[in-house]
C-alpha cells in the first residue's frame, strides 16, 4: 500500500510571540490569526502527515494546534524537562499559552511522541533541540517513505548571533532539505 502522492513530513521552527517591549517587531501578538491561517494553508498544501517541532509560544504552538486539528501526527522535542521549558519559552511572553502547551504536551506524550533532551545549559539546549527536530523529521521520513521539508515561521530577518530560527534554516539547507518560509509580519 503506497503513501499519498506528494505527502510529507514537516519539521518546523519559528519565532516566539514578541515580548511586550520588543523592537523591531518579529511576531506581534495581533498577528496570531494571520500566522495560524498561513501555517494551516502550508500544512494542507504540502499534504503533511506529520509535524516535528518544539512547543514554544508562537509559531510552535500554533503549528502543533493546527496539525492536531488536521489529524496529523505530532512529535515534540523539548530541550529540557517540560516545566522548565514552560517557564522559559511558553509563559514568559504575552498571551495565555500555558493551557494550550499543557494540553498539547499531554496529548503528544500519551502517543509516545514527546522527546525530552537531557537537562543542560540553555545556550546549547536550543541548538541541540534544533538538530534533534531535524533528525526526528528525517527519521520519520524514512520510516513512512515520505519526503521531509522544513518550515520557518518568522519575519525573514536574522536577529544576529544566536538566532535559533535562522540556525535551524541554515542547518536544514546544509542537510539538503527544502525550506519553506511563512512570514509572521
Amino acid at each position: 500500500m503506497g503513501t499519498r502522492s506528494n505527502s510529507m513530513i514537516i519539521a518546523l521552527a519559528g519565532r516566539r510571540i514578541d515580548a511586550v517591549d520588543s523592537a523591531p517587531p518579529r511576531f506581534p501578538l495581533q498577528n496570531i490569526e494571520l500566522v495560524r491561517k498561513r501555517v494551516r494553508a502550508m500544512l494542507e498544501a504540502r499534504q503533511a502527515t506529520a509535524l516535528v517541532s518544539s512547543a514554544a509560544c508562537g509559531a510552535d504552538l500554533i503549528a502543533l494546534s493546527q496539525a492536531g486539528s488536521l489529524g496529523l501526527r505530532r512529535r515534540v522535542v523539548l530541550p529540557f524537562e517540560r516545566e522548565r521549558f514552560r517557564k522559559s519559552s511558553v509563559t514568559d511572553r504575552p498571551g495565555d499559552w500555558g493551557p494550550l502547551y499543557d494540553k498539547l504536551i499531554d496529548e503528544v506524550d500519551a502517543r509516545g511522541d514527546l522527546v525530552v533532551l537531557r537537562d543542560m545549559a540553555e545556550e546549547t539546549a536550543y541548538s541541540l533541540a534544533n538538530q534533534v527536530i531535524l533528525d526526528e523529521a528525517v527519521s520519520l521520513s524514512g520510516a513512512l517513505d515520505e519526503p521531509a521539508a522544513v518550515a520557518l515561521v518568522w519575519d525573514g530577518l536574522s536577529r544576529g548571533p544566536g538566532d535559533s530560527t535562522e540556525e535551524f534554516g541554515a542547518e536544514a539547507r546544509k542537510r539538503g532539505l527544502s525550506v519553506l518560509e511563512i512570514k509572521t509580519i
